[in-house]
């Protein structure tokens, strides 16, 4: 009899200076679902609500999208996309992965109705490529 895969919980965030979107999902649907923008002012009050939403969700894995040039080059948001998945570790002693987001917000940016909720929409865009990229 083949071993059942544990189902395992998964956080993504698009991170941003201003704004970070946050999605949830897991290993057995494979679908991001945007839960939350964040959009305190001040690190501290960021990771305060982050910390509640892993409170709420008890995910098992971090994922962070990783934002590049289209070339595939690094840029100033990338080092701080890095530095803040770095930080989410350091705080919540959970594991975190990155992932390249490179056209998430091009995605969604089309589409008029996503735009109230642009960064939870790409943070689940982002997550659904983790799973992909995992498979």
């Amino acid at each position: 009899m083949p071993e059942v895969e544990k189902a395992l919980t998964v956080m993504a965030f698009d991170y941003g200076t201003s704004r970070i979107g946050v999605a949830i999902g897991n290993t057995v649907t494979k679908t991001g679902q945007p839960i939350q923008t964040v959009a305190e002012n001040g690190d501290d009050a960021r990771f305060r609500l982050i910390e509640v939403l892993i409170q709420e969700w008890q995910p098992d894995q971090l994922v962070v999208g990783l934002p590049r040039y289209p070339d595939g080059t690094a840029h100033e948001m990338t080092a701080k996309s890095k530095r803040f998945g770095n930080q989410l570790n350091g705080r919540f002693h959970l594991p975190v992965d990155w992932v390249d987001e490179r056209y998430t917000s091009a995605v969604l940016e089309g589409n008029p109705e996503m735009r109230d909720n642009l960064d939870a929409q790409s943070a689940a865009l982002i997550l659904e490529q983790y799973f992909h990229e995992k498979n």
